[in-house]
């Protein structure tokens, strides 16, 4: 077997090191041969530098690394020997503008160096601009400009406003330069995890050609599910042995684990690094969370208090995650282009498309609601997966008692002076507490006579929620009593009545927050 390319981004020393290669270059001679300039937001992780590094030796012409590949007859390779200008923003330091001129000089500078360029102009613009058209003049050749995670100096600091904006400032005159020297290019491609709006920096660049969420390139990063079952499949037969399971068996787990992202609603991909990361350990974890779920991410959903895309499907239409801007940020653009909301399926209504999107897959969805709950409440992340078990016993036991003290050891670390006096900011922490135990949980579930808060629906078993909230520490077995007053005179539970057996119980759970004191009272109906 081939070995497994986790952290390979350079094409040129997977295709050397005898390293596993899904073919990507049916979809990537689509891409070269049908425009010029192209941008491509995809999430981190998602193969895009090894993706910009296949482009690299593509245009190098390096023949001998596609040996046996889709596209190593569909090429003229002889005249493939252009200068690449290739900047990964993954490698520059961006924590102020000084230290990003500097970086984005030194790129420009090795590669000059590398063509016995001499630079006249002083300044970074005027640099770039004088290495494209030099590299034309002396090599011949119309230069390639590959540019990967171009936005990185902005989404790092995203909690530095004066920061971000002088580097904003920066790459909208270092990008203008790809207009003003169109005559010497013969193809330009830009990555990012996001495309931003407000920002003006692709404002020259009116024939960039944004393929995010083209049909023909929804597969051009990730793994599809024939690309899975025919490039692992040595190592899909020896777990299944190994696990004691059958072959589709393990199929369908890895599939609830790492599929499902998708950018045209119909193709469904696997997260490529979690899915290698797997075959590594031979063991189902959060690979893909762990490499470094931005912190402002978590911050903004906390502060905004807008936990429901991440609770259930929405309808959206294109403009929803077409971009975001950093100074009024939404949280559906910002959760779809960092990779925790996908679209699940898309719907053509006379030429306009409508969306409807949600978390990706297990992996996304436990670690996010895990973390976001940990701002929330302050309680150490690592320590969730054992009060959550012991809670979903407590709940199918009745046992409120229990319950109970399981909700207030996670409040209690809560620093005293962070306590919001706002139902909703315990609302949402409540409801995120429950989408983890493992139930189907539905915020604000409409009905003809009101809005349930919380439905947790077992095969024989629905438990109706409702949580209530007043500063007054007094206020308590009152909370408690309009709780399971309100679910009962609005007859919540007749919209899960219908067409069950009698056998099929249903619970009225109420659970009141009065300052800092909880109470929890369980009910059948």
């Amino acid at each position: 077997m081939k070995n497994l390319p986790i952290g390979i981004q350079s094409f040129e020393k997977l295709r050397q090191g005898n390293y596993l290669y899904v073919d990507k270059t049916k979809e990537i001679h689509r891409l070269i041969t049908s425009g010029q300039v192209y941008f491509l937001s995809r999430p981190r992780r998602f193969g895009k530098s090894l993706l910009v590094s296949t482009l690299e030796s593509i245009f190098s012409g390096q023949k001998e690394l596609f040996k046996g590949l889709w596209i190593e007859d569909k090429m003229d390779w002889a005249q493939l020997n252009h200068p690449v200008i290739r900047i990964d923003f993954g490698k520059t330091a961006n924590r102020s503008p000084e230290e990003l001129v500097d970086s984005l000089t030194d790129f420009l500078r090795i590669t000059a160096e590398a063509y016995q360029i001499n630079f006249i102009s002083s300044q970074l613009p005027g640099r770039f601009a004088e290495l494209i058209e030099k590299l034309h003049q002396t090599t011949g050749q119309q230069v390639v400009v590959l540019i990967d995670e171009y936005d990185k100096a902005i989404i790092d600091n995203m909690l530095n406003p004066e920061v971000q904006e002088a580097n904003k400032n920066i790459l909208h005159d270092f990008y203008q330069v790809l207009k003003a020297t169109d005559e010497h290019l013969c193809f330009v491609f830009l990555t990012g995890v996001s495309k931003f709006s407000g920002m003006s920096i692709f404002s020259g660049l009116n024939n960039l050609n944004d393929i995010t969420l083209t049909d023909d390139f929804a597969g051009i990063c990730g793994y599809t599910q024939q690309e899975l079952e025919d490039n692992f499949g040595e190592r899909l037969h020896d777990l299944a042995n190994l696990f004691g399971v059958s072959n589709q068996a393990l199929l369908d787990k890895i599939r609830y684990w790492y599929d499902g992202y998708s950018w045209d609603g119909s193709t469904f991909i696997y997260n490529p690094f979690s899915t290698l990361s797997f075959f590594s350990a031979k063991r189902f974890d959060n690979y893909w969370f762990r490499t470094g779920t931005p912190t402002f991410l978590i911050e903004i959903l906390k502060k905004n208090n807008q936990i429901e895309p991440i609770l259930e499907p929405l309808i959206v239409n294109p403009s929803a995650f077409d971009s975001f801007n950093p100074q009024a940020i939404s949280e559906i653009p910002l959760l779809f282009q960092t990779g925790y909301l996908t679209i699940k399926h898309r719907e053509m209504n006379f030429g306009e498309p409508t969306y409807t999107i949600g978390l990706s897959n297990s992996e996304v969805k436990e670690s996010l609601l895990q973390y976001l709950l940990s701002a929330y409440s302050y309680y150490p992340v690592e320590q969730e997966q054992a009060l959550i078990r012991g809670m979903q016993k407590q709940l199918l036991a009745h046992d409120v008692g229990e319950f109970e003290k399981s909700l207030r050891e996670m409040l209690a670390y809560i620093p005293y002076q962070l306590h919001i006096g706002q139902e909703k900011y315990y609302h949402s922490l409540l409801l995120l507490w429950l989408k983890l135990l493992g139930f189907d949980v539905s915020g604000e579930v409409s009905t003809n006579k009101g809005r349930i808060d919380a439905v947790w629906k077992l095969p024989e078993h629905t438990i109706i929620a409702e949580v209530k909230y007043q500063v007054k520490k007094q206020a308590l077995p009152k909370l408690l009593d309009a709780a399971i007053k309100q679910i009962r005179e609005k007859h919540y539970a007749e919209r899960f009545d219908a067409g069950v057996e009698t056998r099929h119980a249903t619970s009225l759970l109420a659970i009141a927050f009065a300052g800092k004191e909880i109470g929890c009272r369980m009910e059948n109906l």
